[in-house]
Order: C-alpha cells, then sequence, then structure tokens
C-alpha cells in the first residue's frame, strides 16, 4: 500500500448486494475501483449493524488491492486484532468512540494494519491534530455516520484545515458520505484525495451488469480531478 495523492475512488460494499459480496468487490476492482470500502456498524456507536470480521475474512480472497476497514463501533481496541487477522490493509476507528485514541492507533498499527481516524461532522479537525504522525488517513464523515444514501453535508473548510495541518506528511485524506460527481470536485479541491461512494457507484449495475459499475466510478474520478490542485 504504497502512497500517493492522486484521487483514488474507495466504493462502500454497504451499497452492494449482500447475497454477491464476493463477486461484487471482484466487480468493482475490474471496474476501476481502487479500494474497497468496508463499513463496520455495531448499533451502539451508530444506529444500524453491518459486518464483523468473519464478513472481512469472507471477502478479502476476492479482493486484489486495498481492503478499507472502517470502524463505526465502540469500544474499538477488542477487535483490532481480528479484523487485522480479516486481511484489513487499514482499519479507520473514530476519534468519538474511545477516550484513548492514541492507544487505538497504537494497536492498530501494532497489529500490522494502517491506521485511519475519523471525525464526524460535528466534530472539528483540531480533534486530531495530536495524532498526525500516528496516523495513515484522516476520514472526514460528510454524513453523521450509520446509514448510507445521506444527503452530503459540506465540510471543505475542515478539509482545507486538515490538508494545511498534514503538510507534506504521507497522510491521506478520505472523504465517507454523499460523494458523487457533483460533490466530488469540492472535496477533491479542498484536498481530499480518497473518496468513499457507496450508491453513486453502485446505481444502476449488478454483478451481471457491472459496466455501470465503471462509468460511475470514472464520473466520480473525472469530476474530482477536473479542479484538483
Amino acid at each position: 500500500m504504497s502512497f500517493d495523492r492522486s484521487i483514488k475512488i474507495a466504493p462502500s460494499i454497504l451499497a452492494a448486494d449482500f447475497a454477491n459480496f464476493g463477486a461484487e468487490c471482484a466487480a468493482i476492482e475490474a471496474q476501476g475501483a481502487d479500494w474497497v470500502h468496508v463499513d463496520v456498524m455495531d448499533g451502539h456507536f451508530v444506529p444500524n449493524i453491518t459486518f464483523g470480521p468473519a464478513t472481512c475474512a469472507a471477502i478479502r480472497p476476492h479482493i486484489k488491492g486495498v481492503m478499507d476497514v472502517h470502524l463505526m463501533i465502540a469500544p474499538v481496541d477488542p477487535y483490532i486484532e481480528a479484523f487485522a487477522k480479516a486481511g484489513a490493509d487499514l482499519i479507520t476507528a473514530h476519534v468519538e468512540a474511545g477516550p484513548h485514541i492514541h492507544r487505538t492507533l497504537q494497536a492498530i498499527r501494532g497489529a500490522g494494519a494502517k491506521a485511519g481516524v475519523a471525525l464526524n461532522p460535528g466534530t472539528p479537525a483540531s480533534a486530531v491534530s495530536e495524532l498526525l504522525d500516528n496516523v495513515d488517513l484522516v476520514c472526514v464523515m460528510t454524513v453523521n455516520p450509520g446509514f448510507g444514501g445521506q444527503k452530503f453535508i459540506d465540510m471543505t473548510a475542515k478539509i482545507r484545515s486538515l490538508r494545511e495541518m498534514i503538510g507534506d506528511r504521507p497522510v491521506h485524506i478520505e472523504i465517507d458520505g454523499g460523494v458523487d460527481p457533483v460533490t466530488a470536485p469540492m472535496v477533491a479541491n479542498a484536498g481530499a484525495d480518497v473518496l468513499v461512494a457507496g450508491s453513486a457507484v453502485f446505481r444502476g449495475g449488478s454483478v451481471r451488469n457491472p459496466a455501470p459499475y465503471g462509468e460511475n466510478i470514472r464520473a466520480i474520478r473525472e469530476a474530482a480531478a477536473g479542479t484538483y490542485v
């Protein structure tokens, strides 16, 4: 998982066909996805329940590239090792999920994965100012976490602040929530380089008809690249 700031599209399998996860992961990669984003929800930290380590382990053989696991759970620490063993390349925890986020990030790296930290819309960029030497990615939530398909919340000022804070550190800025060809240029221009998209990627396609996935991915990538500086 080498570092670069080119635009990366990370489709969220929350919007995929749950009965065909392996085939869906293979299809989106074949259609141009850079990463595969797995939204893990516990019904406690967020009002929904999705996947666990067993699902990650099951889809791992079907993913050639980066498996990006976003833990919307609390507590986080007891589950880090299981997700790392399941094949997560990158594990992201929320700064709001517990009192010791620094320890959590150390544990993620100690388990052999890249470490990410996520910020809810109501949490300022300054919440991660002391963590930037301990992370590989900062995820800016542009919806309140818990469900797919929500309306985009404009966090461009926060993204710009983070980009300035990060400086020349090899740290990605990921955007999660409401990303589509309209919002992609906004966040890319502010400094984001990893764009998570669920319904905007999977809309109109299927495992049997994956071409729309590629069209959707290209549309988001081209829109983002058009204004990226």
